[in-house]
């Protein structure tokens, strides 16, 4: 691990916390935090903010970087600042935490985080800027698109695919084999049992998407 460059967090809050932990947990070291200006000197789990998203092209030389804002029902300030970042110059780096199980058949993008006891399991592939949240299963041959959240304890089971943007909320279980689109919202404790290819919010057991 003794290679890898420091990690700006860009995003405070509990995400990012969690993502503390994820990353020394890792034996990744940080460098600071990054979020709204007028947290400028406040710290987060003890790391300091030192500065805002217009700051990220001074780090992009000697840094890789993580998006740690969590998102739920709305992925368009995760994927803002993963494009900031990106258009700056910048690495984003990928986090899997110590306790997590990532199969060395799977892939996963820059800028993903697996927290603690998650598991990406065999011919899995996860994209960019991804939140494997605690205790989520990516079962064997599925697929999960960029800036997607799946949550805390959250199972996609084999050979389910996953759009870019979505959430899948806590307990929510997709079966074998279903799809989702983009921009697709699973509420907590939900079971997909059908393809839910449009954009929306399915939610329910089984679940049904909201007019």
């Amino acid at each position: 691990m003794g290679d890898h460059k420091d990690i700006i967090l860009v995003g405070g809050g509990g995400h990012c916390r969690s993502v503390i932990d994820a990353a020394e947990s890792a034996g990744r070291k940080i460098r600071g935090v990054l979020d709204l200006p007028q947290y400028f000197g406040t710290n987060v789990a003890g790391y300091n903010v030192i500065g805002n998203d217009d700051d990220i092209p001074k780090y992009v030389n000697d840094c890789e970087f993580i998006v740690t804002l969590g998102a739920i029902e709305n992925a368009a300030p995760r994927q803002k600042l993963h494009r900031l970042i990106k258009e700056a110059g910048g690495k984003l780096a990928t986090v899997v935490a110590s306790t997590a199980y990532l199969s060395p058949r799977a892939t996963i993008g820059e800028g993903s985080v697996l927290l603690h006891q998650s598991v990406v399991n065999s011919c899995a592939k996860i994209g960019e800027s991804v939140i494997i949240n605690s205790g989520a299963i990516v079962e064997h041959d599925s697929e999960v698109g960029d800036l997607t959240h799946v949550s805390t304890g959250a199972k996609v089971n084999g050979a389910c695919h996953v759009g870019a943007r979505c959430f899948i909320g806590s307990g929510a279980v997709m079966v074998q084999g279903v799809k989702t689109g983009d921009d697709v919202f699973v509420g907590a404790g939900s079971l997909l049992a059908k393809d839910a290819l449009e954009p929306g919010s399915y939610i329910g057991f089984p679940a049904r998407k909201l007019k």
